[in-house]
């Protein structure tokens, strides 16, 4: 600044231009990602804090696991559900195993899509095809006679390796858990497949967070309800379509 006075300058004097007075300035708005949009469309938290259960008082108990095979119908890895009780709750947890020529080993595997034999199958067949976020989720769907997928790693574990399987389809019904990374899942999977795929629609439960709770509520399959943004923006701009019949 000794300088500056002593040459009879100010500080703006060293820029080409000076710089536009803050006072009084219009703040451009900055148009939100489609998935945060829809976010503040139903009201959500654009974050999620996870509870404190407290400390763990009880061992880890194995409560499933779910086999990724390849198409073939060979295994190419599973993903094993935890549950430990804590002081407050139960606290579930995941990890992964890979199948090798010599058996079973920590860690992950192939990004290949939950059920992905039956998902080759609807594809050739036209048949519509269920994304949901986890394979609890996707054995709901099953059991209600739907041919659905998920990816391991949950939310943010979906990849366009995953969707390339999925090429070719008649329809995709993703299936949004009802939170802000559920809606970023549904974009995820939705632009890995707005390309690739016929029609796009993006869904959520009625009543819960999930698939299995909206079932478990009572409600059809055919009455997911559309998610705010996201299923119009994706989907085919044409009259509006029943979701397939299903035995739940």
């Amino acid at each position: 600044m000794e300088v500056l006075e002593r040459l009879g300058l100010r500080v703006r004097d060293l820029f080409d231009a000076p710089a536009a007075p803050t006072a009084g300035r219009a703040h451009r708005r900055v148009e939100p990602a489609i998935a945060d949009r829809a976010i503040l469309a139903a009201g959500l938290p654009l974050s999620v804090h996870k509870k404190d259960f407290g400390p763990r008082i009880g061992k880890p108990r194995r409560m499933a696991g779910y086999i990724y095979r390849w198409p073939d119908g060979s295994p190419a890895g599973c993903v094993v559900r935890v549950r430990a009780l804590h002081r407050q709750g139960y606290v579930k947890s995941f990890y992964q195993q890979r199948r090798t020529e010599t058996g079973w080993e920590f860690g992950g595997f192939e990004r290949l899509p939950f059920h992905l034999p039956e998902v080759i199958e609807a594809v050739a067949a036209g048949q519509d095809i269920f994304v949901c976020e986890g394979e609890a989720d996707v054995l709901t769907a099953t059991h209600a006679g739907l041919t659905a997928t998920c990816n391991a790693g949950g939310a943010s574990g979906w990849y366009r390796e995953h969707g390339r399987w999925l090429r070719g389809a008649r329809r995709v019904w993703v299936v949004a858990d009802r939170d802000a990374p559920g809606y970023r899942h549904a974009v995820k999977v939705a632009e890995s497949l707005v390309d690739s795929v016929a029609e796009i629609r993006v869904v959520q439960a009625r009543d819960g967070k999930d698939l299995t709770d909206h079932c478990n509520a009572g409600h059809q399959i055919s009455e997911l309800d559309p998610v705010p943004v996201l299923d119009e923006h994706y989907r085919p701009v044409r009259g509006p379509v029943e979701v397939v019949t299903a035995r739940w």
